[in-house]
């Protein structure tokens, strides 16, 4: 059988192990220092080497004369020999960053005149560290981010559009802690007062977003309704863990599940106190107290008309 002189060298190559060079070329780095080879093919930095072609074929790694790499046992340096069948398991993730079987972390360790070695595994060598290895090719784009969520809504603070009036206001009192007062149409707050409000939130308002708002318009602008403010305004607002009801005492009262904040109220605003997805189908209570400078006295008739002032749940 006649062979080529090509053809020679073909099987020759394939004898000896070597890379078939149809892959990817790149260069690695480590923080910008590049990847070389010694003359044995062991892979090293520093001391001004030159940078190294790698190929890189699929997930196994050669340099650019073809040799195959691997870690070379027992210590597992990274080197390429003629030879050599190259180890699976090599990538490249879209930002550049160089991997073995998802290992991305690597190790240097001195080998003498300004070069360090790369290693699979720490503790082979001296003045050894992590290291990260860097591509300058062979990879995809990586994904663009996702876009940001979409703003939440942001419901009305005045009563426009769709909207909530409290369905019961009961007043406690730690100085009368087993007193139920039942009933009230007045927001009442003081050093020992506070006042729970009951919201009952309709089926209809599944996926709406609910928000806790307060208004206290000026005095001038009321018609049917007054209100008395005095101290700081400091007004606490907690969304309570239970329902009030009209036998509810300051001793019976439910517990709190969210503190919502501090408020400094004044004449003339409205606050938006808290947003929330709406509670269809279900009834829900707040209560405001006094804010903890214990010197705020509010009292007012909870009323819808011209102004509105008091607590409502706005939606969207």
């Amino acid at each position: 059988m006649i062979y080529t002189a090509a053809a020679l060298a073909s099987l020759a190559a394939l004898a000896q192990g070597l890379v078939i060079r149809d892959g990817c070329t790149f260069h690695l780095d480590v923080d910008g220092t590049p990847v070389g080879q010694v003359e044995g093919g062991q892979a090293k930095f520093g001391n001004g080497l030159k940078a190294t072609n790698f190929v890189i074929n699929g997930d196994v790694l050669s340099d650019g004369t073809g040799r195959g790499c691997w870690w070379t046992p027992p210590t597992k340096v990274l080197q390429c020999d003629a030879g050599q069948a190259p180890t699976s398991g090599f990538g490249i993730a879209c930002d550049g960053t160089f991997s073995y079987k998802g290992q991305t972390q690597f190790f240097k360790c001195e080998s003498g005149d300004g070069l360090w070695n790369i290693y699979l595994e720490d503790g082979h060598g001296q003045n050894c560290g992590p290291i990260s290895l860097r591509s300058d090719g062979c990879h995809a784009d990586c994904a663009p981010p996702p876009p940001p969520p979409p703003p939440a809504p942001k419901c009305p603070v005045e009563l426009t559009g769709s909207w909530e009036f409290p369905h019961l206001i009961v007043p406690v009192d730690s100085a009368n802690p087993d007193k139920a007062s039942g009933t009230s149409y007045d927001g009442n707050v003081s050093p020992t007062v506070s006042s729970i409000f009951n919201f009952d939130i309709p089926a209809g308002d599944a996926g709406k977003t609910c928000q806790l708002v307060f208004l206290l318009p000026k005095k001038e602008d009321l018609e049917t309704s007054d209100y008395k403010l005095s101290g700081s305004g400091a007004l606490d607002f907690v969304w309570l863990n239970g329902v009030a009801n009209l036998q509810t005492t300051y001793n019976n009262a439910p517990g709190a599940k969210m503190d919502l904040g501090t408020v400094t109220v004044a004449p003339g605003n409205s606050y938006a106190i808290a947003n929330f997805d709406c509670p269809a189908g279900q009834t829900i209570s707040f209560e405001i107290k006094e804010g903890g400078g214990a010197d705020t006295n509010l009292w007012y008739f909870q009323d819808y008309n011209p102004s509105p002032i008091g607590l409502y749940i706005t939606k969207c």
